[in-house]
């Protein structure tokens, strides 16, 4: 077995299984490994400490999966990590034959670089890790054994292949990597809290649907009955529809920049029967920008903006696009309203948006009030020992 020693003093957050071995940590490297192989970590003694997979390519050098010595990384290991996976959706109740969800969150669930997402009987695979597309022929057949779906895609994306140092064939809505069995072209329908969604495997973002904001949804729905909504970066109109249906609003506008996902949501406002939600394309700060000058005013407005930094040395810049954003959003806000902002871009933390709306009321001169603070759904649980898993802020607030 390769061996991967580490520089002294860089042991401890491996001992406290955190999954990432950094380029930076490693004095040297065994046997030559190629990139995909598994390879044993030890500290700068000899000293077993977990088992991973090597990829010199990217600065997450060794990824780590087990902390037992005899455990191999075998068919026999990746299954076990799989029904363990769907063992926690199951007792979370999450497995409705007609709804959606995450199966499998990457190191959260101790398979680092592996994302499943479950659309009634069809699965979506994206690899963020080049460990798991080197080993994708292996995983599929799991997946189908475990599952029992009707169809799986595999997919990646830019980012990834950059990241990790991968060469990809293109395929449609980004990186095909592989499929099997009957992969619907149209889009499928879910039920998520008695919403209806149509959702895009192909050529939808992510994996189709952004299912991490499920319970989110549904939390801010009951903030607005009787209220005019502004819900930016709709995407499907997830929160809008949610708003509608599940919450009562008087009546909703729902914003995005992608025609594709305009279309997406206003038919799924149909599917839903729902005449007072309408959908419009636009920039979501030219938009809010459009309707002050227009002089609308909202009861509640939704921010669910994309990633606005990619890793830490873009931090500053994103506190910088979220404070405009929610200051705009403010702007557009009748006294008494709700604000429901949230952010994914992982390397911005709680204190950080915290602080974004400190800000935001200074600069407006009126009091937020935070009424919940809210992540993930449980079906995107957090490693204790990566609180990178910890991505997604949802703040629901009340504006003065």
């Amino acid at each position: 077995m390769p061996v991967a020693r580490l520089k002294p003093r860089k042991a401890r957050p491996f001992f406290g299984r955190h999954p990432w071995v950094l380029d930076a940590a490693i004095a040297s490297v065994s046997e030559h490994p190629a990139d995909g192989d598994v390879v044993d970590l030890t500290t700068e003694h000899g000293e077993f400490i977990a088992r991973g997979i090597l990829n010199s390519r990217s600065r997450i050098r060794i990824r780590l999966y087990t902390w037992r010595e005899d455990e191999p990384l075998d068919a026999a290991f990746w299954k076990s990590r799989i029904a363990a996976a769907v063992e926690l959706r199951r007792t979370l109740g999450y497995l409705d034959v007609d709804g959606g969800c995450r199966l499998i969150n990457s190191e959260a669930d101790g398979l680092s670089g592996l994302i499943v997402d479950r659309y009634g009987r069809h699965l979506v695979v994206s690899l963020t890790a080049l460990a798991m597309e080197r080993r994708v022929d292996e995983l599929l057949p799991l997946l189908v054994d475990v599952c029992g779906p009707q169809s799986v895609l595999v997919r990646a994306d830019d980012a990834m292949a950059k990241r990790e140092g991968l060469i990809l064939p293109t395929g449609a809505g980004g990186y095909v990597l592989k499929t099997w069995g009957d992969v619907p072209t149209e889009p499928i329908f879910i039920s998520e809290h008695g919403v209806r969604y149509g959702v895009d495997l192909t050529r939808g973002q992510k994996t189709g649907f952004y299912l991490d904001q499920r319970e989110n949804r549904r939390a801010a729905a009951a903030y607005l009955r009787g209220r005019r909504v502004l819900d930016v970066c709709t995407y499907a109109g997830g929160f809008a529809l949610a708003a509608a249906k599940l919450g009562g609003a008087h009546d909703v506008l729902g914003i995005d920049s992608s025609a594709r996902a305009v279309a997406l949501a206003r038919a799924n406002a149909e599917l839903n029967g729902l005449s007072n939600v309408r959908f419009e394309p636009g920039d979501c700060f030219k938009a809010l920008g459009t309707l002050r000058s227009e002089g609308r005013t909202f009861d509640a407005v939704v921010l669910d903006p994309p990633k606005f930094a990619a890793g830490r040395g873009q931090v500053e810049e994103a506190l910088r696009a979220y404070e405009r954003l929610n200051t705009s959003a403010v702007n557009l806000l009748e006294p008494g309203g709700i604000l429901v902002t949230c952010s994914c871009t992982g390397s911005v933390s709680r204190e950080d948006l915290l602080y974004v709306l400190a800000s935001v009321g200074a600069r407006t001169k009126r009091p937020v009030q935070v009424l919940e603070t809210r992540g993930a759904a449980p079906d995107h649980p957090v490693a204790a020992s990566c609180l990178e898993t910890e991505y997604l802020k949802c703040f629901i607030c009340r504006v003065g």
